[in-house]
């Protein structure tokens, strides 16, 4: 077991390069996320806002739908 992790330092270039480049591709990828999440979030507010009436009235009419069939 040692003998491979020898083998993937020295494949990486000794283990403090090894640990940051692991550590900066994590956290760079955990940081796109958190981007794109805020981006999403932020394109689902403004729609909400923009089509407010439609939403409100395409519920209104799905409940109304719904409550007289029973």
């Amino acid at each position: 077991m040692e003998k491979m992790r020898q083998r993937v330092r020295r494949f990486l270039g000794g283990e403090t390069e090894a640990a940051g480049r692991l550590t900066g591709v994590l956290k760079e990828q955990g940081g796109m996320e958190m981007v794109q999440v805020a981006i999403l979030v932020a394109i689902a507010i403004v729609l909400g806002l923009i089509f407010k009436t439609e939403i409100t009235a395409f519920v209104n009419r799905t409940f109304e739908a719904l409550n007289n069939g029973f």
